[in-house]
Formats: C-alpha cells, sequence, structure tokens
C-alpha cells in the first residue's frame, strides 16, 4: 500500500529537490545548502538524465483544496517532478500543503509574485526557503532594491533556490500595457524588466515564450527561463493572451514550461503530461 503525508500526497516519486536547468548551479552549491529548518525528506531521489523532458515540464496546480491537489499528483505520476502552487491553492491550503509535497520527493515552484518594500519581500523568501521550495517568483516592477533583496535571501538560506522575476504577464498585450502608463511593445518591456532583474541577483525570468527568442538573443543563457501560458496544439487559449505550443516555447528558448488546466482537466492527466513530453522532446 501506497504511503501518503497528511494532505494524502502519495510518496513514491523520487526526484532530485533542486530543479536543473540553472547553470549557476554546482555541486559546492549543493553542498552549502543549510540543513537547518528545511523540511525532512527520507524518500529515495533520483537524478534523472539531464534531457529528460520531465525536468522541463511545470504542473500547475490552480486548484481550491488540497484533496483536489493530491488528485492531480496522484494522477500525473512520474510524468512530472514540479508543481506550481499559487495564489489559489496557496491561501486556500497553506504552507502545509508545500511541505507535504517537498516530503513526498515533488519540487516546488511556489509562484506568489512577491511584491512589496524590500524588508517584507525579503521576510517573506526566507519563509519560503524554509518550505524547500525550488523557485520562487517575485514581481519585477517591485524596484532594483527589491529585487536584491529577494535574491540575498533567498542565497543566503538556500542557494540552490531559484528566484524568478515576473515581467509580463501571459494574460497582457500592449493595450494592456498602455492603460497602466506603460508605452511601447511588450517585448521592450519584457527586455528592460529582465535585464534589472539579473542585474539585481535573480536567476530566472518569467515570461511568454514569444519573448523567449529575445531574451536569448540580448541577455544570453545563463539564466532560467520560465514559460507559462503554454498550450498544447489544438487547445483553447482561455485568458491567456501571447500562447505557444510546448515544442515552440522550448524552441524559444524557454528552459521550463508552465502547463496547467490542459493537464489536470484532462480525462487521463498522465496521458496528456506524456503528450506534452513527447511534444517538448522533439
Amino acid at each position: 500500500m501506497q504511503a501518503a503525508l497528511p494532505h494524502g500526497i502519495p510518496t513514491n516519486v523520487p526526484p532530485k529537490n533542486s530543479p536543473s536547468g540553472d547553470p549557476r548551479h554546482n555541486d559546492q552549491a549543493k553542498n552549502d545548502q543549510p540543513k537547518n529548518d528545511q523540511p525532512k525528506n527520507d524518500q529515495p531521489r533520483i537524478d534523472p538524465p539531464q534531457n529528460d523532458p520531465r525536468e522541463k515540464l511545470i504542473v500547475a496546480l490552480d486548484v481550491s483544496t488540497a484533496a483536489a491537489a493530491q488528485k492531480i499528483v496522484a494522477a500525473v505520476g512520474d510524468s512530472a517532478f514540479t508543481y506550481k502552487v499559487g495564489m489559489q491553492l496557496y491561501t486556500a491550503e497553506g504552507p502545509q500543503l508545500v511541505r507535504d509535497l517537498v516530503a513526498s520527493g515533488r519540487r516546488v515552484f511556489l509562484d506568489l509574485k512577491y511584491h512589496d518594500i524590500p524588508n517584507t519581500v525579503a521576510a517573506a523568501v526566507r519563509q519560503a526557503a524554509q518550505l524547500g521550495v525550488s523557485m520562487l517568483t517575485v514581481h519585477a516592477t517591485g524596484s532594483a532594491k527589491m529585487l536584491r533583496a529577494a535574491a540575498d535571501a533567498a542565497r543566503a538560506a538556500n542557494p540552490t533556490l531559484i528566484v524568478l522575476a515576473v515581467t509580463v504577464l501571459t494574460s497582457m498585450d500592449e493595450a494592456d500595457l498602455e492603460k497602466v502608463g506603460i508605452n511601447g511593445t511588450v517585448v521592450d518591456e519584457v527586455l528592460r524588466l529582465a535585464s534589472l532583474a539579473l542585474e539585481n541577483g535573480c536567476q530566472g525570468i518569467v515570461a511568454s515564450g514569444h519573448e523567449a527568442s529575445a531574451l536569448r538573443k540580448s541577455l544570453g543563457n545563463d539564466f532560467v527561463i520560465v514559460t507559462p501560458g503554454v498550450r498544447p496544439a489544438g487547445a483553447g487559449h482561455a485568458d491567456q493572451a501571447r500562447v505557444l505550443t510546448p515544442a515552440e516555447a522550448i524552441k524559444a528558448g524557454a528552459s521550463h514550461i508552465v502547463v496547467g488546466r490542459p493537464i489536470t482537466e484532462a480525462a487521463d492527466p498522465a496521458a496528456e503530461a506524456q503528450s506534452i513530453l513527447r511534444q517538448i522532446g522533439q
């Protein structure tokens, strides 16, 4: 019988706790990772091959209950290593769900988009690091000081924790930018905010696949690009304005893609995840 944590999350997935894809991570950083206050995880770990497409897939748990999240995780099985916990699920269930996911061997992308004064954001990042998350988000528009405070807090608490700066939400287009007082193209704004974030210690960027190639061309390859709003070929766009398929996003330069409803609302989530993995691997 399969063991389960308090939220019912089965403990049979054994990927390593730190995400790959960030060239800044090295063995020394892993050895230096603080041991105190980190969640205990006695599950065996396997280092998957670097070309394993599962390293690039993040499944969004955009649901309102731990029971619903647990059902998705169990259904996806070993077709994914990393799960996004965003504002909806975190507000409903709190940090214990994150602890349970980490303890079960999953990686957690904590997508709360911190945006506050530098001291408050730094304190929140330290708390997230204690939960054992692998990635977290801050808003790039929060100022250089806020970005630096977040990056410094993460580095001090857990050197393998990736701080990602959110640039322009994938639900926005240039008309939306204009309404909030930002003139120019989406690409220009993404590049401006990405440069600010990387200059102030962030290890990665959240941006649409439409801007990923421009980011790689202008800023290089030494950072992570996480692309949300990814939809398999033939799927609807829902509330996303700038959408690519999984293969298109990876080809454009994304190191990770976030997929939610196409997997979580599928009749067979594992089969849908496997289909997306095949598209990534093309």
